[in-house]
């Protein structure tokens, strides 16, 4: 599998497993739901970080970087499919310059 294809399964996962993560802390801190919503989230931010782990840099800040930008992405995804809000304009002109910004940061030729 090309290296483009296999970053983006690797960060497009790990975008789920944070949001997941995270979210379920929120459903039970700000939403009263029950503390079991943690027997989802913490497996979930384990496997996140252990994703990040598989992205193709040499340094970890350069993978956090751009993984940001993929973040930004699947939290709009997530704004839409999981909370029912539509993106507006803004938010799909940002996701697209975050992304474009992510591939930069990581793809860029480096002498």
């Amino acid at each position: 599998m090309p290296i483009y294809a296999t970053t983006a399964l690797i960060y497009a996962g790990a975008a789920l497993a944070e949001i997941v993560g995270c979210f379920s802390f929120w459903a039970w801190l700000r939403q009263g739901q029950s503390l079991l919503w943690l027997v989802v989230g913490i497996p979930s931010l384990i496997a996140f970080a252990w994703l990040l782990t598989l992205a193709p840099s040499e340094h970890a800040g350069r993978a956090y970087a751009a993984y940001g930008g993929v973040y930004i992405v699947g939290s709009l995804l997530w704004l839409w499919l999981a909370e029912g809000h539509v993106p507006d304009r803004w938010d799909l002109g940002g996701g697209a310059l975050a992304l474009v910004a992510a591939a930069v940061i990581l793809f860029a030729p480096r002498g």
